[in-house]
Formats: structure tokens, sequence, C-alpha cells
């Protein structure tokens, strides 16, 4: 069952400094992960840090691997599960 699907919902924050860099796209390009954003505050000029409520789909192992990756980039993680519903 390694390679059975597994649903994780997260949020997810972006510091400015991250706001041109292609973090998401990474997540589906080098970790196989199908992702659904439900809901996202990031400007175009936006001067603070902005946030994304993703829904990352994959084996345990890709969900594993994509979250070790933003944590590797120090970004700030809400496992939805841990701090229920926001």
């Amino acid at each position: 069952m390694a390679d059975a699907t597994i649903n994780k919902r997260i949020r997810l924050r972006i510091p400015t400094d991250y706001h041109q860099e292609p973090v998401i796209s990474r997540l589906v390009s080098q970790y196989g992960l199908i992702i659904n954003i439900r809901a996202a505050l990031l400007a175009a000029n936006a001067v603070g840090d902005g946030w994304f409520d993703l829904d990352l789909q994959g084996t345990a192992a890709q969900v594993e691997n994509g979250l070790a990756y933003l944590q590797e980039l120090e970004l700030e993680i809400w496992d939805e599960n841990k701090v229920g519903n926001w």
C-alpha cells in the first residue's frame, strides 16, 4: 500500500523573499504532487507575507518529501489536522 494516494491540507506562509519563487510549481514538478489551491492571499505588488491554503495529493512519500522541501526553505506550515479549520 506504499503507493496509496493520500490527501493533506496545509496552510503555507510565503514571506516576501519568496514571492517570485516557483515554490508551488516545484511541489508539482519535482515531487509529483497534485495541488489544489483552496484559498490564497498574495498580491502582485505585495509588501507583506502571503499565504496559501493547499490540498496536497500524492503518495505518503511524495507528500513527506514535498513537506520536507518546504521546511528546508524554512517556510511556516500549519497542518489543518493539528489546528482545526481556519
